[in-house]
């Protein structure tokens, strides 16, 4: 359809696209729909002649431009994210896991990234090809022989415009064409054609995940250097049916796009760095247990930081429900002696940051069956034993690794507190949380919200930290951790 609106255009203005198109080596497609993305936030306003067009077009819609977001008009709202200006293009394949790609295409777009998708026959069977055309707010491909879009091989152009391409669900049969050179549809053309790089997601039964062929397939397109991200361990669609062969969460198909496309400095690079996040249930009896308000949402965005700067992160979470972090191995435990456990288990390290809330205490002898509350009688009495001090053992071990920061959540005197547990600990870095009821409970709080502010706390003084979020203390703390790495040899 827009093919058909350009060719109808005035000759002058068709001039000016044709032009503005080659100069920002995108198709007339492209481009017209960058020039009215402006025109839609406001950008463009009433101008008169041709030359006074030009110039405002250009000036808004170059290349250079295109990487970051249009300034939005007031009241406007523009896209800003980790994928500003990317262009992704993503191939749907036909299975039940094709409903997860419309949550993939919202989550690429909320991170600011311009989607383009083509879908096979049998895809179209899973999901319309209208919902993913609003979702993505483009034309949707699915005929190699279009008409309309061939009349520029648009295959061709589909194959090398993007930036990444991601085929989400890959499946068996998709996988197959490509590992032995197939191109019998959009599909399978567009992936031979490109000269960009591509990230599967695959999904299928366990059964077909583990046939020889699938994973011989796996292995061709592996050498290759197709990347993939998942199949999960899980139930499957079909009854009774569990294995590996789960299509990767969107959030974690979006996090594998990120670090592709992420083409920064990694200075953790051979690095290895231990982290700790959540709080621990220590248990009274089988349904009750001590724990704390801890969400594990700065200590899973650490680690995740962590990983984008190169590191090899392992990370030991307490019982939280929020995804493990993509690019981090994940070790999860309940209490604070098996947390304390998997961390010795994990040096040496380069280093290691103690972001849990672990329970300081815990019942000594927890109850076998529910304990009962008997008419007459009190409540139980509970003796309390001291956890092991995990971030105090790491301190002062003999594999200690060379950098070692702690956390510290206080309710009061906040870095009177921090500075002893620094001293203490054996710690480098303790990094300062204010908890108390008026700003550190509750979804707007630092437990269990989004935001945080922090002090860091070291034998050479105290940095206090503006307000930020979590993701982005995370990454203000990893970026220190790859400083002072630097100065240290493990």
């Amino acid at each position: 359809m827009a093919s058909i609106t350009i060719r109808n255009l005035d000759d002058e203005v068709k001039e000016l696209l044709r032009r503005l198109a080659a100069e920002n080596d995108r198709s007339m497609e492209e481009q017209a729909r960058v020039m009215i993305r402006a025109a839609v936030d406001g950008q463009i306003g009433p101008v008169g002649r041709i030359d006074q067009i030009e110039k405002t077009l250009r000036d808004l819609t170059s290349s250079h431009n295109l990487a970051v977001p249009i300034a939005a008009a007031p009241g406007k709202i523009v896209p800003r994210g980790s994928l500003s200006g990317k262009r992704i293009l993503l191939i749907i394949g036909g299975g039940i896991a094709a409903y997860k790609a419309l949550d993939l295409i919202r989550r690429l777009r909320e991170r600011g990234a311009a989607v383009r998708v083509v879908m096979t026959s049998a895809a179209q069977e899973f999901v319309t090809t209208l919902s993913v055309g609003a979702l993505s707010a483009d034309h949707v491909f699915t005929e190699l022989f279009d008409r309309n879009d061939e009349h520029d091989v648009g295959h061709i152009r589909l194959s090398r415009e993007a930036d990444l391409l991601v085929v989400a669900p890959a499946t068996a049969d998709l996988m197959a064409r490509l590992a032995n050179g197939h191109a019998n549809d959009l599909a399978s053309t567009v992936l031979i054609a490109t000269d960009k790089p591509v990230l599967m997601a695959p999904a299928m039964n366990p059964k077909m995940w583990a046939h020889p062929a699938t994973r011989r397939n796996r292995a061709t397109l592996g050498k290759d250097g197709i990347a993939f991200i998942g199949p999960a361990k899980g139930e499957m669609a079909e009854s009774h049916e569990a294995g590996e062969g789960r299509m990767a969460e969107p959030l974690e198909i979006v996090a594998a796009i990120e670090a592709l496309l992420d083409v920064s400095p990694k200075p953790l690079s051979g690095r290895r760095i231990i982290v700790t996040s959540g709080p621990t249930h220590e248990p009274i009896d089988p349904v009750r247990y001590i724990a704390n308000r801890s969400s594990g949402k700065q200590g899973h965005a650490i680690a995740a930081a962590l990983a984008r700067l190169g590191a090899d992160v392992r990370l030991v979470s307490g019982p939280v429900t929020i995804a493990d972090p993509a690019g981090v191995k994940t070790i999860h435990v309940e209490r604070a002696q098996e947390m304390r456990d998997a961390v010795e288990q994990l040096l040496p390290a380069d280093a290691a940051v103690f972001v849990a809330a672990v329970a300081d205490w815990r019942s000594e002898n927890s109850a076998g069956e529910k304990i009962k509350k008997v008419v007459g009688e009190g409540p139980p009495v509970l003796r309390m034993v001291e956890n092991p001090d995990i971030l105090a053992g790491v301190g002062h071990h003999s594999q200690r690794p060379g950098l070692v920061i702690g956390f510290a959540a206080e309710t009061q005197d906040l870095l009177r507190n921090a500075d002893a547990k620094l001293r203490k600990k054996g710690a480098d870095f303790i990094v300062a949380n204010d908890v108390s009821h008026e700003s550190g409970i509750g979804p707007s709080g630092v437990m269990g919200g989004d935001r945080n502010r922090v002090r860091i706390v070291s034998k050479a003084g105290v940095e206090e930290w503006p307000e930020m979020s979590k993701d982005e203390v995370a990454a203000r703390l990893a970026a220190l951790i790859a400083e002072r790495l630097k100065t240290i040899v493990v």
